[in-house]
């Protein structure tokens, strides 16, 4: 009987894909061929899901006029976003935000409509439909990133005029603009900590025993 565990150089590839894993927004262009992208998916499409009610919905962007919109409605978020930074909004605004028209492949993952009928681990708790959905989302962002491919999570957009753009029913939602594809370096630290945005906080503070705010 073979061990579970799987070896050294398997849980170290693992590790560092994780570790290296960045939200990208430069990208070169070039293209993710379609046997790659299908993998890609396939990937995602294997994430936990509660009830098995896989909330998954891609949506491949191939026309250039759509992409485009999707751009000037992210930019119009990035717009709004600065003004409610108040004395920050300068500093946000020399941020790179989205790769959406400089990316291989332009993705939408969304919500479908239906929802309400899966309860089982929703009942108390009905954002597990988005929480299964990230978890698809990460699928893709590992496995891109284990083929040298760049991913991007864009959000700053307004759910409901994307949701009119691409003609998704009344009540399936947009959750992520996705940007994939080839990068020529990967950030050596996320962008936003490079940029001095913000700092990562260390896991010890992240962590209880027992109760609320208690150290291990």
């Amino acid at each position: 009987m073979s061990s579970p565990r799987y070896s050294d150089a398997e849980r170290a590839a693992i590790y560092r894909v994780i570790r290296e894993r960045r939200d990208m927004r430069h990208f070169s262009g070039g293209e993710v061929a379609p046997e790659l992208l299908a993998q890609l998916l396939e990937a995602a499409h294997q994430a936990p899901s509660v009830g098995l009610m896989q909330p998954w919905r891609f949506i491949r962007i191939t026309r250039p006029a759509l992409r485009q919109q999707l751009h000037s409605l992210v930019e119009q978020e990035r717009l709004r976003t600065a003004e409610a930074l108040g004395e920050r909004s300068a500093a946000f605004m020399q941020l790179k935000v989205e790769g959406i028209r400089d990316c291989a492949e332009l993705l939408v993952a969304a919500l479908p409509e239906g929802r309400e009928a899966h309860v089982f681990g929703r009942r108390t708790l009905p954002q597990m439909d988005l929480a299964s959905l990230a978890c698809a989302i990460q699928n893709l962002w590992l496995a891109a990133r284990a083929e040298g491919l760049g991913l991007g999570w864009v959000s700053l957009f307004d759910p409901q005029a994307v949701a009119e753009l691409l003609g998704l029913p009344a009540d399936a939602e947009p959750v992520a603009i996705l940007c994939l594809g080839p990068v020529t370096a990967f950030y050596d630290q996320p962008m936003l900590v490079e940029q001095g945005w913000a700092a990562p906080r260390p896991m010890a503070e992240l962590v209880y025993t027992d109760h609320w705010g208690e150290s291990p």
